[in-house]
């Protein structure tokens, strides 16, 4: 329900030469009478300020935006709205970081409420994408401060934080949301091919933890995904498992929760080398389960320490890490081998069918992260094509 005024509302010139605008409204909360006076140095300028609050009364905004800080409100939104919303815990944890570092403190989080532009957000944003100089000397390249990603999410939050001001009648509108959301530079993602990827695999040979690295290079899993795997979603017999939630790192704990969207949850099919890796995984779970005796803590999980518990990610990159060293190749992590899967899968398959083992929420995102190989496949399209007309031009 709108806030109405009553009446007309007045002018009048003040004793100290200044004009004073007054409107007054029903709460419709309370139900009291409330009154705001706006001061001006001439007659029509208040008249303006008074039809703009009257304006903004018939709209059910507040008549006039808060002067706390935005800084203030953030650090209120995060703890009231951000925590009791549904989103996953590591979005919780990720935003109220990122809203920490960069939207409560100076110089955007000093800003008043009342006083905050669009050109402000402007500056936010250009100051994230200010360029410093990577690694040494006059001659150093100049690079991004932060990722074009980050930029982005911290715009949406300072957008959601925003919408949370407006609601509560502190703002009459979001000035994050006249500015346009920022943009992703496009990144081919690196990836290996078949050759390669083996001899890393090989390298990891002996880590308890390669029948996981074998996984997802070949079901393209996402590593929280591998790493949160139970054997409830997997059916050796039928040759498939179900994609039904991830482990991550909230605060001190690992936690499996659901998948962030829809499409992440899904099926993929295991081809018959899969199926006996993960069988003899199965028992080499149970050879540690009988060690472990009373130290065991059953998680259900295809991939675990020698006593039951979540694998820590960061462990899981050491070792993907140190195989790939080993097998003389540079800048490798968990997620090169998804992105090495996907790969090889474009060179024989439709973009859709990628699209659905990777669980991206449309093929816009397969293309724009995996364009070198839908490129490469368009290339040999046209010129299978070309090949069949044979020398009539």
């Amino acid at each position: 329900m709108g806030r109405r005024a009553n009446g007309e509302g007045h002018v009048r010139k003040r004793a100290d030469g200044r004009w004073e605008a007054s409107v007054a409204w029903t709460d419709p909360d309370t139900g009291k009478l409330r009154r705001q006076s706006f001061y001006a140095p001439s007659a029509k300028t208040a008249r303006d300020k008074l039809k703009a609050a009257r304006e903004r009364l018939d709209e059910g905004a507040p008549v006039k935006d808060a002067s706390r800080t935005v800084g203030e409100w953030l650090a209120h939104w995060r703890d009231t709205t951000l925590e009791a919303s549904d989103r996953r815990p590591t979005t919780k944890q990720l935003y109220a970081t990122l809203s920490r570092k960069h939207l409560e403190v100076a110089p955007l989080g000093l800003v008043r409420l009342d006083r905050l532009k669009p050109s402000d957000v402007d500056g936010l944003i250009l100051r994230m994408r200010s360029q410093e100089k990577a690694g040494k000397g006059e001659g150093a390249d100049p690079v991004r401060k932060y990722a074009d990603a980050t930029i982005r999410q911290v715009y949406t939050i300072l957008r959601a934080g925003l919408d949370g001001a407006v609601r509560d009648g502190l703002l009459a509108k979001n000035p994050a949301a006249l500015v346009k959301r920022p943009g992703i530079a496009r990144q081919e993602a690196r990836h290996l091919d078949p050759t390669t990827v083996t001899a890393v695999l090989r390298a990891a040979e002996e880590s308890r933890y390669h029948p996981a690295l074998y996984l997802i290079a070949t079901t393209g899993l996402r590593r929280g995904e591998a790493l949160g795997l139970r054997w409830e979603n997997v059916d050796l017999d039928a040759g498939v498992l179900r994609v039904a939630g991830t482990l991550s790192r909230v605060g001190k704990e690992l936690v499996v929760s659901e998948p962030k969207t829809a499409r992440s949850r899904r099926e993929i099919p295991l081809a018959p080398p899969v199926v006996d890796v993960l069988r003899r995984q199965k028992t080499a779970l149970a050879a540690d389960r009988l060690r472990a005796g009373n130290q065991w803590i059953e998680n259900g999980l295809v991939f675990a320490t020698e006593l039951g518990r979540p694998v820590d990610p960061r462990n899981f990159l050491r070792v993907i890490s140190v195989a790939a060293k080993a097998a003389g190749v540079e800048n490798v992590g968990v997620h090169t081998l998804r992105h090495s899967a996907a790969t090889a899968w474009l060179r024989q398959t439709d973009i859709k069918t990628v699209a659905d083992l990777l669980g991206h929420s449309s093929i816009a995102i397969t293309g724009d992260i995996y364009g070198h190989a839908s490129a490469g496949a368009a290339r040999a399209a046209v010129e299978a094509l070309t090949s069949q007309f044979g020398d009539s031009c």
